[in-house]
């Protein structure tokens, strides 16, 4: 699907800010010695969930408003008002999403967790104004199954791009029961292939509601976060290579 040019600045900005974002040795700052200091590997891990939480999230929803875009740029002008304020809301809720993202990158675990309450907020605003729009706007079939498209393959792009980053995050680190770390993979990968089989049946089908929709993608969301949780996990207690 073509982008616009606005469109495609935006994920590139999303792009720059997550490559900001440091996953790959979290540091602390020793204020009696003034200097750097790795953390362990378990509070590593968790700002690694966290991280990969939040990036599932924004990608998503850039998919969906690229797919509100286009459906934007084809409305007819009794439709186009109301299309366009919807792009101008989602886009609200996705910018103060990562903006809050953006204020967490450098925080502990324990700030992680007390802020994901607030990130998962702000994301079930933004699911709930997509639903809204999807329930008032009568058949919209064309426009929930491209939208749908849209952020299942966003999905797909988290689950290869989370397990690359935990192999990577693997291939560092000395852990006691490296065959844990095999089998968190593995099971990752499987995850992956089992709620893309079940969301392509769905865009095969073509003709459920937006509910059943939301509801298979909320289904592999929380696969992804549960796959996403077992693999870091797994990696706790391991120290890094020197």
């Amino acid at each position: 699907m073509r982008l616009c040019a606005a469109r495609q600045s935006q994920l590139r900005e999303t792009a720059t800010s997550l490559r900001h974002v440091n996953t790959s040795k979290p540091k602390l700052w020793d204020r009696h010695s003034g200097k750097q200091m790795e953390t362990t590997m378990s509070q590593q891990s968790s700002v690694h969930f966290y991280l990969n939480w939040a990036k599932e999230r924004i990608d998503e929803m850039d998919a969906a408003l690229a797919s509100f875009e286009v459906k934007a740029g084809q409305a007819k002008a009794e439709s186009k008002v109301k299309t366009d304020q919807l792009l101008q809301d989602l886009t609200k809720r996705r910018d103060e999403f990562k903006a809050m993202l953006k204020t967490q990158a450098e925080a502990g675990e324990a700030a992680w967790a007390s802020a994901k309450t607030d990130l998962d907020k702000q994301w079930a605003g933004f699911e709930a104004q997509v639903k809204t729009y999807f329930e008032g706007a009568g058949k919209q079939f064309e426009q929930q199954q491209a939208t749908f498209k849209d952020v299942a393959a966003a999905q797909a792009k988290a689950w290869r791009e989370a397990a690359d980053k935990f192999r990577e995050a693997a291939g560092k680190v000395a852990v006691a029961h490296t065959g844990d770390v095999d089998a968190a993979l593995k099971q990752m990968k499987s995850d992956a292939s089992e709620a893309e089989a079940r969301l392509q049946k769905l865009k095969q089908a073509g003709s459920e509601s937006w509910t059943v929709l939301s509801a298979a993608l909320a289904e592999s969301r929380k696969a992804f976060d549960e796959a996403n949780k077992a693999a870091w996990e797994a990696l706790k207690g391991g120290n890094v290579k020197s």
